[in-house]
């Protein structure tokens, strides 16, 4: 099936939740980097999952009639840019509403320009509105100001929207499954992805920079057609893995040391999000190779737990147990397990959870709560598991550890019978890193 046609259906599903009423759905907007240049455009994940659209300065329009009072279920809108030939010559192609409407499978396509003068129009009568609330003053500001032009036709006889609600919420429970095409993108991410951690292993150097290994990632997301990387990649060698979300890239990497990357590619939209470490100079020293065990073993636990019903913390317990333990027999944390879970002594060297959603976005929406409980995973969900421990100069820590971060994730798709790892061509195994890393 077509993107396009999934994205109609997807639509067809968002218009039968909200059953009578009217959904407003932006896509980002552009921000500006500094005078005169713009960052690279990045649609709005929720918008290019309805629409496949991803020119900038768009809105979708959904109108549900479940009673179908006025003759259709459903009916969607776009509002887009106008063709505008001297503004393609400057800035690229344009689709047009009508060009648009054809090739998308809109109901109705109009240009952007008119939405203020259109919108309270489609608002009048109907029950609710769904946007996007409290993540963009300006949109905000407009929203409302479409609802006070409603009610101020009161005395007409139309009627404003009695409820404004985030659509986010019903979008997000969308995106948590995903359908074979999206997650044929996803392996493809991961496998470029995994290519280019392998690209990065077998190329550093003591004396490097953490930006020359940085460019050796964005050799191969570019080089295997990706559009960019999902989030800032992290490369952080030494002492900075210990900052969990570092991104200055600039310190040269020394023997001995561990090199931390987190990085992954962009691909049509979808994310993948890989997480390797290993020693500078192709060998880990004993020690290093003792936490990294550690961290290891608790990835293998967590990961053993992912299938069908099984509650989202599940993984993580299990990642839990395995570093207090491997903390306690380090001589990290004093004390049993139990203890040191209770009091969260563990967090010292381990402070975060053990994954995340993974999609459209790369930390994906959708609550990993339902009516107060963790959610059970469904096949077709995607996460990460992505445990670790970073130990810094502290009293009672073996000076040997000092500096020392770790974190090794994968990402992961939940199947009928169990799950499968995406991201398996990157090695993790003492051997296979030493191995891998001796071929240079």
């Amino acid at each position: 099936m077509s993107r396009f046609k999934q994205c109609k259906q997807r639509r067809h599903r968002l218009a039968a939740h909200i059953g009578q009423g009217v959904a407003v759905i932006p896509t980002a907007p552009e921000r500006e980097r500094n005078g005169g240049s713009d960052y690279p455009y990045r649609y709005d994940s929720h918008f290019y999952y309805l629409t496949g659209f991803t020119e900038p300065e768009a809105v979708l329009v959904i109108v549900a009639d479940a009673t179908k009072k006025r003759g259709k279920a459903e009916r969607s809108l776009l509002f887009c840019r106008e063709k505008n030939p001297e503004r393609e010559t400057w800035d690229g192609f344009r689709y047009g509403p009508e060009a648009a409407r054809r090739r998308f499978g809109f109901d109705e396509a109009h240009p952007i320009g008119e939405l203020d003068e259109r919108l309270p129009g489609l608002l009048g009568d109907q029950p609710v509105v769904y946007s996007f609330i409290g993540s963009d003053d300006a949109w905000d500001r407009r929203l409302h100001g479409w609802l006070n032009q409603v009610r101020a036709q009161a005395r007409t006889g139309v009627r404003a929207p009695d409820g404004l609600l985030d659509a986010r919420a019903l979008l997000g429970d969308m995106r948590l499954v995903k359908t074979a095409d999206e997650l044929a993108l996803m392996r493809a991410a991961a496998a470029i992805s995994a290519d280019a951690h392998c690209r990065a292993m077998t190329r550093v150097r003591p004396g490097m920079r953490e930006y020359e290994v940085e460019a050796e990632l964005l050799h191969e997301f570019r080089r295997r057609g990706a559009q960019a990387p999902a989030y800032p990649s992290i490369v952080a060698g030494g002492a900075n893995a210990c900052v969990l979300h570092y991104i200055e890239n600039r310190a040269r990497l020394n023997a001995g040391d561990l090199l931390l990357i987190d990085a992954g590619c962009e691909l049509d939209g979808y994310a993948a999000d890989i997480t390797r470490t290993f020693p500078v100079n192709g060998e880990f020293s004993p020690f290093q190779k003792d936490l990294y065990q550690i961290v290891l073993a608790a990835q293998q636990a967590a990961i053993a737990k992912i299938k069908p019903g099984v509650r989202w913390d599940r993984p993580h317990r299990a990642a839990l147990a395995i570093l207090a333990r491997g903390f306690i027999d380090l001589g990290l944390c004093r004390g049993s397990v139990g203890s040191v879970l209770a009091s969260g002594d563990y967090q010292r060297f381990y402070m975060h959870k053990t994954g995340h959603w993974l999609g459209l976005d790369v930390h994906d929406t959708g609550q990993y709560k339902e009516n107060g409980k963790w959610r059970k995973l469904k096949p077709g969900m995607t996460l990460t598991v992505e445990p670790g421990c970073y130990i810094r100069p502290a009293d009672n820590v073996p000076q040997h550890y000092w500096n020392t971060g770790i974190r090794i994730e994968d990402d992961i798709v939940v199947t009928e019978s169990g799950c499968d790892v995406l991201t398996t061509a990157v090695p993790k195994t003492v051997d296979a890193i030493e191995t891998l890393m001796g071929r240079r």
